[in-house]
């Protein structure tokens, strides 16, 4: 609890108090916001809006996480330092991808099929160190075998059954499923002032209290009780995670201040990709990766919207000769800033759009974890 505190506490000050000393950095490197010319009218005063604000939060979260475990006395953890591996290697995917919007002054970047090549090699190492070696072990007993859960285990879809060889090469495809399309979700959602930041909030907010339900019934107690006939999580070091979880959620807290509308600088690729891949490693190393689409619900939606928007505009440009279209713009925020909402109206609605996903996410969790 300790380290909790302090690693929330530690990266919210950071972040609160150095953010704004980033952005003039930032801005003195000509590191400024590329506004598409095709994105709605207003964004246009945006342009040169310092940008890779990912680097202040991401960097805040990890000396928060780092502080906390020594204030406390507390061993770092191998899952601790995965998760800000995911963050750090997709934040560094995103950098390339700002630095090249700005370097060249144009809305692509190093292109959709370069990005998603980085995000599947980072994907793939953190995968591969993710694994728990009990699962290559046959004589490995576990009430709960599953490697894959919901709101509870789900035994048809334990990918190891199938042997360790092939259980290996079908996990890291999950994760690499789950990693590209959470962190590209995040990006996508990252179009207002301060919309991404607070949803992510609550999202990874979710984990603080999954990791702290999850200790109190990890398998590790099963082990030292064996007369206790129940089913448990395989996680390990689930309170890590939720000190790791605490970490990044001070972090955007602090940095919200300053992105907030008008925003003072913004996340960017390299902030957006950090949080998703953030957000993939906790819900992979706490088992819930079916649970995400709930906590996540917001950024479903938005890159919900992107996908019907673009299938809906090919099918009638087939049938008809002339695309049309579902929304008045997609993402789903930019069809309700071109009906008329005020920016920040559209961030606060979607803000209570994703605390309502979380809420029911974390609340079937916690259904789930009183029925064991």
């Amino acid at each position: 609890m300790i380290a909790l505190l302090i690693a929330g506490a530690f990266s919210l000050a950071f972040t609160l108090f150095l953010t704004p000393l980033f952005a003039r950095l930032f801005k003195k490197l000509s590191w400024g916001q590329f506004i598409r010319d095709d994105g709605p009218q207003a964004h246009h005063t945006k342009r040169g809006t310092p940008t890779m604000g990912g680097i202040v939060f991401l960097l805040g979260a990890f000396l928060g996480y780092l502080v906390g475990h020594w204030v406390a006395g507390v061993p770092l953890t191998m899952v601790g330092m995965l998760v800000f591996g995911m963050a750090g290697g997709l934040g560094l995917v995103g950098f390339i991808d700002d630095f090249t919007k700005t370097r060249k002054q144009r809305s692509l970047g190093i292109g959709g099929w370069t990005k998603i090549a980085g995000q599947v090699i980072v994907g793939t190492v953190f995968a591969i160190l993710a694994i728990h070696p009990e699962f290559l072990d046959e004589n490995f007993l576990t009430p709960a075998s599953g490697f894959i859960s919901a709101v509870r285990d789900i035994s048809w879809l334990n990918l190891f059954t199938f042997g360790a060889v092939i259980g290996v090469i079908l996990f890291v495809i999950w994760v690499n499923t789950i990693t590209v399309s959470v962190s590209n979700a995040v990006n996508v959602t990252d179009g207002l002032d301060g919309l991404a930041s607070g949803a992510s909030i609550f999202a990874i907010a979710a984990y603080i209290f999954i990791g702290f339900w999850q200790a109190n019934q990890s398998c590790f107690n099963a082990l030292l009780d064996p007369l206790v006939d129940y089913k448990c999580y395989v996680v390990r070091d689930p309170l890590d995670l939720a000190v790791v979880a605490a970490a990044l959620c001070g972090a955007l807290l602090g940095f919200l201040w300053w992105n907030t509308s008008p925003a003072q600088i913004f996340m960017g690729d390299t902030g957006s990709l950090g949080i998703g891949g953030a957000l993939a490693a906790l819900a992979i190393l706490t088992r819930t990766e079916l649970l995400l689409v709930l906590v996540g619900g917001l950024f479903l939606l938005t890159t919900g919207s992107v996908i019907i928007q673009r299938v809906w505009f090919k099918i009638t440009k087939w049938r008809y000769g002339q695309g049309r279209r579902v929304f008045l713009m997609s993402p789903l925020h930019h069809h309700f800033e071109l009906k008329g909402w005020a920016e920040v109206t559209v961030v606060v609605r979607f803000w209570l759009i994703a605390a309502l996903f979380v809420a029911t996410g974390v609340g079937l969790f916690y259904l789930e974890w009183v029925s064991r």
